[in-house]
């Protein structure tokens, strides 16, 4: 789906703002399993190319009352281990103030482990019924493993808004997507299609061109 139009992404994004929408918040329904796309699946992710760097995205195409919910994961090159997270915003708050628990969290482990971790939502919140079902990945000859784990701890610091910031009066948003977005760029993901505040996940998603789309089911 493309909705067409950074103005129209901008836009959704504000009225689900408006009804009730918090940003990235977890209903409790199941999603459905998303078939992948004709895109054409990148292989050797877990070990091949040992000194190069690669990137996920994973997604849960339900989640934020279907407007959609992300989280990402990164690859420390020469090792065949997997940085992966998200902010889940367990709360369903439009804003938590920097500080707040937004149900930020990041583990590290293989690329089995993370793939067998996002797909039951073993590291938060552990109990959910709606895990991730979809997950996109893409190599990336350049990487910078220090600047994107600096950005998890700035991520999870920063707080949740979708809206109305109270400390600038300016309409902008802090949510999964800006999460995932921004761990995404310090990493130096390659072929990662920039994410304007406000943007809606699942139109996001669809966006990332030439990356892998494949379906994640519990493992």
């Amino acid at each position: 789906m493309h909705i067409g139009g950074r103005r129209q992404l901008a836009v959704v994004a504000v009225i689900g703002a408006l009804v009730g929408v918090a940003g990235c918040a977890q209903p409790a329904v199941r999603a459905a399993a998303t078939a992948p796309s004709s895109a054409e699946a990148i292989t050797g992710m877990a070990g091949a190319a040992p000194g190069r760097g690669a990137a996920c995205v994973f997604v849960k195409p339900d989640g934020a009352q279907k407007f959609g919910h992300v989280g990402w994961g990164f690859k420390v090159p020469g090792t065949g281990r997997w940085v992966y997270g998200a902010v889940e915003n367990p709360g369903a708050a439009l804003y938590t103030p920097p500080g707040g628990d937004i149900g930020a969290w990041h583990a590290e482990g293989s690329y089995d482990r993370m793939l067998g971790d996002m797909s039951t939502d073993a590291d938060y919140p552990g109990t959910a019924e709606h895990p991730y079902s979809r997950y996109r990945c893409t190599k990336s000859a350049t990487h910078d493993v220090r600047r994107a784990r600096a950005m998890i701890r700035a991520v999870a610091a920063r707080g949740f808004l979708v809206g109305v910031d109270p400390r600038t009066g300016k309409l902008t948003s802090r949510d999964c997507l800006d999460a995932t977005y921004d761990v995404l760029k310090a990493y130096r993901t390659e072929h990662l299609t920039p994410a304007p505040k406000l943007s809606v996940p699942n139109v996001w998603v669809e966006e990332l061109w030439g990356w892998s789309d494949r379906t994640l089911t519990p493992r």
